[in-house]
Parts: structure tokens; C-alpha cells; sequence
């Protein structure tokens, strides 16, 4: 959905644990988290944790239409993070909605046909008739009558925003009137502030009971590793051209030497699964660090060999990351291709098809009642 938004350089990930040493673990490249999404059962909240008016420099917007808290979520977290490619829509649209207070940027988003499309491309047909009804007949019952314990058996699922705005905490619930404020920054680590609230309300769970995902909005790895792999193969090229020039004959020293290409040519690119032209645009425009630059002005060829061969090992590694997430992305699209795919309709068909045979009363044993 992100992408189709427009938004580059921003994945989703599924978090397992909120423990700070599994946090530290994530896959390669998956930092910084720019928020959290936390996924549960509804319940209402006590109104006076929320600030009396949005602050300045945050943008929150009220989920105002039926079935799209997904959207207003990822939409309260991508607005919020400075720096990031939006996309000329989203972009255009953050600028436009800057001074609304957030009831109407919701309003907004339910008639911005560029969000509504994306959304609705992802939503079943019967998602998109019943999936809020019930949390919306709860949030306006509770908030009517005021009842703290009333049952919430029934009570729909919602999907809620954490993200760091101006070294603070924010909470971003499109179904409270403004956004919730839980404490300062006083590190790099914003999501020490989100683990008390997400435990708390995890532990309202009865043991078994998992009801709830947590998902994290983080740097796309691609967009460092790509660089990464271009800045090491002209950096592999220039060692390769050092050494001809101070012995011609280097190659005899190289174990596997044929496999040269491998390491340097532009032909090896495509099986990454990445745009060749990209990448080898950012090959040419690579420029080679200043460490690099130092070794080789070295005349040592078995130095010199030493790093090139510290290049090559280095980039198997990046070659085999930048493969296994072009699939992680690819296996993204199908089964997005698949969610898009609306089956409901069709067994609708079907069953009023079977209906008007009169086949369906007697598979289930009593034709009088179908």
C-alpha cells in the first residue's frame, strides 16, 4: 500500500518482540523505525491523556469515514517523518491539508480519491461493508453512555500509530480527537517510551489470547545497500586498474581469476533483481572513500591484492542481501496481487446461482428453509 501511496525507501515489518536486544536484531538495514503500528482489539480510552489541541509541527488527522484505519494510520506516521519521498500525491496533499485541524485533514482523506482508490484496491468488498460497523457503533455507545466496563467481546479492530515528532512521543489514535503525548526523548532509543503502553494493553489479554500485531514502519535496506554495492564495485574496478599498473602479471597471484567478471562487470547486475540502469548509473557516479583512495596509492602488490580481495568477500555479502530482499519485496507484490483479488464476489455469484437451482437447500439437508 505504501508504495502504490508513492512512498519510496519505507518498509513495513512484522516486530515479534518489543525486548530491546531482539529490536537491535532486525534484519540488515531495517533502522531507523520511523513508528510503530499497533494492531488490537478496540477499547475506549480516558479522553483526558489527549492534548487539548493538535501541537504545532504534528500532523494527525481523525479517522471521519468507516474502514480506513489502516490508511489513517499509515498516513499519521508517514507525515510525521522528515526527509522521506512522499510521492507527488501524498506530497502535494500534506501541504495542502498543513494548517487543518485534525477532523478535517480526516475529511480530507476520505475525499482524496487518490488515497481512497489505493485503499479501496486493497479491501474485499465485504471488508469494505462490515469491517468498521462494529467499532464504530462501539466508540459512539461508549462515548455516549461513558460506560468503562462495558463488553467488549465484540468490539472491532483498530489500528493505532506510534511515531517520534520533535524529540517527543507521540500516540496517534484516528478515533481520539488529538493526538497523546507520552514523554520526552532522552535518546535515540523513542520506542523505550512505547513499550509500557503496548504492554499494558497486551496484558489486558487473557493468557493464549493473541490479538494483536505490532508493525514497524522502517528504512527500506535497499536504500543503503545499493549504494553500498556500487561504491564497492568501483572501488573493485580501481584496484583491479592500480594493480595492472604496478604488475601487469597480477593476475597470476588471483586464485579463480576468471571469475573476475563476476566482481566488475555491468552484465552480472541483472540477476539482483534491481533496475540495471539505476544501479549502474550509481556505479559511474560512485565516489570511492577516502580509505580506499589511501591504499591505493600503495605500490605493495600483495597489499594491494589483500584489499581487493577484502572488496570481493564483501561483496558476495552485499550481492546475497540485495537478492534476498528483491524477493522479500516481490513476494510483497503477490501476495498483495492475491489480497487484490476478490474471491467474495465471486462465491456470491455462485451460491445465488445454486440458489435459483435449488441445489443449495438440499446440500445442507433441508430444502424448505433455502
Amino acid at each position: 500500500m505504501l508504495r502504490d501511496f508513492g512512498v519510496r525507501d519505507v518498509r513495513v515489518q512484522e516486530i515479534v518482540s518489543l525486548d530491546r536486544d531482539m529490536l537491535a536484531c532486525l534484519p540488515y538495514g531495517l533502522r531507523p523505525i520511523y513508528g510503530l503500528i499497533f494492531l488490537f482489539k478496540w477499547r475506549d480510552e480516558d479522553a483526558d491523556k489527549l492534548e487539548a489541541s493538535c501541537p504545532e509541527g504534528i500532523w494527525f488527522a481523525n479517522q471521519t469515514v468507516n474502514n480506513a484505519c489502516a490508511s489513517v494510520a499509515l498516513l499519521n506516521i508517514v507525515n510525521n517523518i522528515p526527509d522521506i519521498d512522499l510521492g507527488d500525491h501524498l506530497q502535494q496533499f500534506k501541504l495542502f491539508t498543513a494548517d487543518f485541524t485534525p477532523a478535517l485533514r480526516g475529511d480530507a482523506i476520505g475525499n482524496f480519491e487518490f488515497v481512497k482508490s489505493v485503499h479501496n484496491s486493497f479491501a474485499r468488498k465485504m471488508d469494505m461493508l462490515n469491517a468498521d460497523l462494529q467499532l464504530k457503533n462501539d466508540a459512539s455507545s461508549r462515548r455516549k453512555s461513558k460506560a468503562k466496563n462495558a463488553d467488549e467481546d465484540n468490539a472491532g479492530f483498530h489500528f493505532i500509530a506510534f511515531v517520534p515528532v520533535q524529540d517527543r512521543v507521540w500516540k496517534l489514535d484516528g478515533l481520539q480527537r488529538q493526538p497523546q503525548d507520552l514523554g520526552s526523548i532522552a535518546s535515540d532509543d523513542w520506542i523505550t517510551h512505547v513499550v509500557p503502553e503496548l504492554e499494558l494493553r497486551m496484558a489486558q489479554y487473557e493468557e493464549g489470547q493473541i490479538e494483536f500485531v505490532i508493525l514497524a514502519l522502517v528504512k527500506e535496506p535497499l536504500t543503503d545497500l545499493l549504494p553500498a554495492l556500487a561504491e564497492n564495485i568501483r572501488s573493485t574496478i580501481s584496484f583491479s586498474e592500480r594493480l595492472s599498473q604496478v604488475n601487469p602479471d597480477w593476475e597470476d597471484f588471483v586464485p579463480n581469476i576468471a571469475n573476475r567478471d563476476s566482481e566488475t562487470s555491468y552484465s552480472t547486475l541483472s540477476g539482483l533483481g534491481v533496475e540495471d540502469e539505476r544501479l549502474r548509473e550509481s556505479i559511474d557516479q560512485a565516489e570511492l572513500p577516502p580509505a580506499i583512495q589511501m591504499q591505493l596509492e600503495n605500490e605493495n602488490v600483495q597489499e594491494l591484492l589483500a584489499g581487493r580481495q577484502e572488496l570481493v568477500t564483501a561483496q558476495a555479502g552485499l550481492r546475497a542481501s540485495i537478492r534476498d530482499q528483491t524477493q522479500i519485496i516481490q513476494l510483497e507484490n503477490e501476495r498483495a496481487a492475491r489480497r487484490r483479488h476478490d474471491k467474495g464476489l465471486l462465491a456470491k455469484g455462485l451460491l445465488q446461482v445454486l440458489g435459483r437451482m435449488g441445489k443449495i437447500g438440499s446440500a445442507f439437508g433441508n430444502e424448505d428453509e433455502y
